[in-house]
């Protein structure tokens, strides 16, 4: 069973691996229950090398850990999931290879209704907002998010995009009940608070 918080670990400029892995663990001590290591446009050894470390943290937490983009690489490493942009393989190709968890981000009801068809365990719906994260990504809006909730069923699918704790309670209206975050927990001052902030808001819902 996915948690309803997922933290999205993207490298920053300037940030020591130790700084990183610092900021991943205080948010899992404040209760997030999914981890993705998302580097993008880094080549393969060094994402296996920070990958086992947060593999290794995630285990120490008995969370999921979960790569993005590359199932090889995921293979390799023995993670719980890999997360699939709508440019990488499908869900499909995937699973020749991979036999775990795999996930897939979705910007339009078309792309979510496609990966449910093609066996994506779980689906990202957004950018709910534009967000640094996705640069020339246009928002998909709270109309997505209220797509997803009245169609995906029981397939567990995650609101992402710019969420914070100041709109994330529009989300939740909208129907969310799983967030993917990533700088109002990885770049908060209290990586630890922040999280617990967003798990009490999460739980609070029914």
């Amino acid at each position: 069973m996915l948690g309803r918080l997922y933290l999205v670990v993207t490298p920053r400029p300037g940030w020591s691996w130790k700084e990183l892995l610092d900021r991943a663990e205080r948010a899992l001590a404040g209760g997030v229950e999914v981890l993705q290591l998302r580097a993008k446009d880094w080549e393969a050894r060094p994402t296996l090398e920070l990958g086992e470390r947060m593999l290794a943290l995630a285990r120490r937490y008995g969370v999921p850990f979960v790569l993005n983009d590359r199932p090889d690489l995921a293979a390799l490493l023995g993670a719980d999931g890999v997360h699939l942009g709508q440019g990488d393989l499908t869900p499909l190709e995937a699973r020749r290879f991979f036999q775990g968890l795999v996930g897939r981000s979705t910007h339009a009801p078309e792309q979510a209704l496609r990966a449910r068809e093609e066996g994506a365990d779980y689906l990202s719906v957004g950018p709910v907002w534009e967000t640094p994260t996705k640069p020339g990504r246009k928002a998909a809006g709270l109309a997505y998010v209220r797509w997803a909730a009245e169609h995906l069923g029981e397939r567990p699918w995650y609101a992402i995009g710019g969420i914070d704790l100041d709109n994330l309670d529009q989300v939740l209206k909208a129907g969310a009940r799983r967030v993917v975050v990533v700088r109002a927990i990885l770049d908060a001052p209290d990586p630890e608070r922040a999280a617990r902030a967003f798990r009490e808001r999460l739980y609070g819902v029914a």
